[in-house]
């Protein structure tokens, strides 16, 4: 409890009184002693950071990228640990089959697989040590106040895991369910349980929305997390179940971005430090600009040392916050640079369309269109499907996606399905973009 209360505290000043020069000297501590313990205790660090010195942030730039083919590949000298990969890998994809998702590999370590959207999946290597701390981490950075206390929350995702169970603690009861159960069990349990916080990806609210009023327990929030959050769906989801709506932004990686009590996205910049890239590879530190790559390291985790990270996540930063927090703002998350959409112009030149706003203009042609999914095996031609509520005439959304397109000058070949659409039944998350298009295009129809 004395750790716990601590924790809380000095995560609490780091978000709301450093300032940017203290944040800037708290992080190059942490990676120096990061990048030390490394160097001494993982193989793989070892040879990579020969020679390499890490006196100033500008230092870090000039240290060897890694990605999750680097990561599964070089697994056992990269983890201090000394945990075999595939005897780890034998462990979690038993508990899958088992789905006995609780308990410690060798009763020290939580095992985590990735749901591999980008790729092959990836094995995460978390101490107990950490997980147990876990309580503090969600207090301080969940964007929920503490006057709300209790939290009883039902948690919603493909699976669960011993590091999501370790957030039980006094004054905060966590209830699992799959994301496959069925909508009118999600609700009933709501009810039951008498649960006033609910978290869920936004793909199980949309599933949710038709039986949202038999809800009869009030919602002091809904924390969404795994996948991107439209600004249209946050304002259907806030009116419909009648609730403040904010998001968590969260990958197997570490703790990306946490809610203020504003709601706006902050970088939890004394949990990973995050390096931003525009499509020329040249990095970005001021709002408003596209980031099409994320360098990660994760700051507290030693066992398994994430040290530059190679993501794929796309998104932008804001303005300073109204909180006043130093840490930065995040204005948008685009979704994962695979998720992009390629078009020709008049030209014949290629141009993209960045998810969100191909998504923006689904999502607001009719409150009938309940999901939807977009796939793009060629340049300029899209199969999207959609789910609706009830009778809808496609030629609507084919006219505004056509008009909408047009507008940016680029043409398109568009094939419009109305059929129901199922959440993953793997550990998939759902994917609402997918494309097979591969291009080096660095042009852009959407800043």
């Amino acid at each position: 409890m004395i750790r716990a209360i601590r924790d809380f505290i000095l995560l609490k000043r780091h978000q709301t009184q450093s300032t940017h020069d203290e944040i800037k000297d708290y992080q190059l501590k942490k990676l120096q002693a990061l990048v030390n313990y490394a160097k001494e205790n993982s193989p793989y660090y070892h040879e990579k950071f020969s020679g390499l010195k890490l006196e100033c942030l500008d230092d870090f730039s000039h240290f060897p990228t890694m990605d999750k083919d680097t990561l599964m590949t070089h697994f056992n000298s990269i983890n201090t640990v000394h945990i075999d990969r595939q005897h780890a890998l034998d462990f979690a994809l038993r508990k899958e089959r088992d789905k006995d998702y609780l308990g410690y590999y060798k009763d020290r370590y939580v095992l985590g697989l990735s749901s591999g959207t980008s790729g092959n999946k990836g094995l995460f290597i978390t101490p107990k040590a950490l997980t147990k701390r876990l309580p503090a981490v969600f207090l301080a950075r969940s964007g929920l106040s503490l006057k709300e206390l209790p939290y009883r929350i039902l948690f919603l995702l493909r699976v669960f895991s011993q590091g999501f169970s370790d957030i039980n603690a006094p004054f905060i009861k966590l209830k699992y369910l799959s994301t496959m159960t069925d909508p009118k069990t999600i609700i009933a349990t709501l009810n039951k349980t008498k649960t006033n916080i609910l978290m869920a990806p936004p793909s199980l609210l949309n599933q949710l929305v038709p039986h949202c009023d038999q809800i009869t327990v009030r919602l002091k929030k809904i924390i969404t997390y795994a996948e991107v959050l439209t600004a249209e769906d946050k304002a259907k989801f806030a009116k419909l179940f009648n609730t403040k709506i904010i998001e968590i932004y969260q990958a197997s990686e570490g703790q990306i971005a946490s809610p203020c009590l504003y709601g706006n996205l902050h970088i939890n910049e004394d949990l990973v430090y995050i390096e931003l890239y525009d499509h020329k590879q040249q990095r970005i530190d001021e709002p408003h600009r596209i980031g099409h790559s994320m360098v990660l390291t994760n700051l507290v985790n030693v066992a398994q040392p994430l040290i530059r990270y190679r993501m794929n996540d796309m998104i932008v930063l804001d303005e300073s916050c109204p909180c006043g927090s130093s840490f930065r703002t995040i204005k948008n998350v685009l979704g994962r640079d695979d998720d992009i959409l390629y078009f020709y112009n008049k030209n014949n030149q290629i141009d993209v369309v960045y998810p969100d706003l191909f998504a923006r203009w689904i999502i607001t042609e009719s409150d009938l269109i309940r999901e939807f999914q977009v796939t793009q095996n060629r340049i300029g031609h899209l199969d999207i499907t959609i789910d609706t509520t009830a009778e809808y005439d496609v030629s609507l959304l084919k006219r505004r996606i056509h008009d909408e397109l047009a507008g940016y000058g680029l043409t398109s070949k568009l094939v419009i399905a109305i059929a129901p659409i199922a959440l993953p039944k793997d550990r998939n998350k759902y994917k609402r973009f997918v494309s097979y298009v591969k291009t080096n295009t660095s042009r852009s129809s959407y800043d």
